[in-house]
């Protein structure tokens, strides 16, 4: 199996600030939502599979999560079971974000 496609920070904020045509999608808790989001819909993780008609098949899906493990997994399932082609993991989740580009974003 291939490895996953990724997308850097710096690229999402570029995706961001052009108001490209993407989905954003946050596998994290609604929990650890409250304490920090960069936006997108909320699919937990262990809800993903239950949730693939939301994931978009015709743009760029991004999908984070704290440090980019979680969301790597629900890429890794929705790749290999549905076969997607268009996810994209944020390298490094919403904490890599917090480091490079919004510094206000609260860590845990």
């Amino acid at each position: 199996m291939s490895a996953i496609k990724e997308i850097t920070v710096k690229e999402l904020k570029a995706l961001f600030d052009t108001a490209s045509d993407f989905q954003l999608i946050d596998v994290r808790e609604p929990h650890e939502r409250d304490i920090a989001s960069i936006g997108g819909e909320n699919i937990p993780l262990g809800t993903v599979t239950q949730h693939v008609d939301k994931f978009a098949r015709d743009k760029q899906v991004v999908v984070y999560c704290r440090s980019g493990k979680r969301s790597g997994d629900a890429v890794s399932v929705l790749e290999r079971d549905f076969g997607f082609d268009n996810l994209y993991n944020l390298k490094g989740g919403i904490l890599a974000y917090s480091d490079e580009i919004d510094s206000s974003l609260t860590k845990y």
